[in-house]
């Protein structure tokens, strides 16, 4: 068994096929609807979030997970005897680091380290694979912290958006509020920079604004290597392995350590909206 286990929050939501094995602990952030409150990817799947927010009159919105969540998460496995590396969504998009800043506090441990991914959906997944990765062969504590920080400058997300509105009604927008009030019919491509969601441009139809979004792909992992990518949806699985088959083609098969379909959480579809669909990468690590 692993000495240090990897937590981290439900918006990573990383494939099944990829967590098995590994010592990876998920705390869930909340998707309130109405007087309900569900478990992100435990009570409420994507398949069903979007379906009934096709005819819901009530648009649902999202909270953070409780500073008790993650105390008892980390008492847990502070008993087990592990070292934690804990990593979350960007404290500028989620409270979620904050809440376990707290629990790391009230048990005074100087065994739980918390790092800020920055980003979100799979770039945070791969973040958190390769600490986890490292620690199930036997890495210390000491290193799988060190490895969490560094991974933090290797892993990005860009997508394409078909409506601002759930970005702006969750308060998410960050720089992509200069995009407000333009055609409807404008794609508004999107990135995550700096923690934020920030905007890239805007383009007239899906077509061009994916053709884009896999240029400046291209831009942000250059020439490193390994690749690591996910393509992202939101309810569109057909959009996002239509992507995946052309990030295929484009970059050499030599490259490509990891390229997955990967849905975001319903906390995140909450705040991107149905037919979102993007790329997560890890480049170079």
């Amino acid at each position: 068994m692993s000495k240090v286990a990897v937590v981290t929050d439900s918006t990573a939501y990383i494939p099944k096929s990829l967590i098995e094995g590994l010592p990876i602990h998920v705390v869930p952030l909340q998707v309130v609807w109405g007087e309900e409150t569900y478990r992100d990817g435990v009570d409420i799947q994507p398949l069903e979030f979007y379906t009934r927010l096709k005819t819901a009159k009530v648009m649902p919105t999202t909270s953070q997970p409780s500073p008790e969540a993650f105390r008892q998460m980390y008492a847990t496995l502070l008993e087990e005897g592990h070292d934690i590396v804990s990593i979350h969504i960007s404290a500028k998009l989620s409270g979620t680091l904050d809440s376990a800043i707290q629990a790391r506090d009230m048990l005074k441990s100087d065994r739980i380290a918390l790092v800020d991914s920055k980003v979100t959906a799979m770039a945070l997944g791969y973040h958190v694979l390769s600490v986890a990765r490292a620690a199930a062969k036997g890495a210390s504590f000491e290193e799988c912290k060190a490895l969490a920080e560094r991974a933090v400058e290797y892993t990005g997300a860009v997508f394409v958006v078909s409506t601002l509105e759930f970005l702006h009604r969750g308060g998410r927008i960050g720089g992509a509020a200069a995009f407000l009030g333009t055609a409807l019919n404008l794609k508004p491509l999107l990135e995550l920079r700096d923690g934020r969601v920030e905007a890239v441009e805007r383009i007239r139809t899906m077509r061009k604004a994916l053709e884009r979004l896999l240029e400046l792909l291209d831009e942000r992992v250059g020439q490193r290597s390994p690749l690591r990518l996910a393509c992202l949806h939101a309810n569109a699985p057909e959009e996002a392995e239509a992507l995946m088959e052309r990030v295929r083609q484009r970059y050499p098969q030599e490259r490509l350590a990891e390229l997955v379909v990967a849905e975001v959480s319903p906390v995140i579809g909450t705040h991107t909206g149905p037919g979102t669909v993007g790329i997560a990468y890890m480049a170079g690590m």
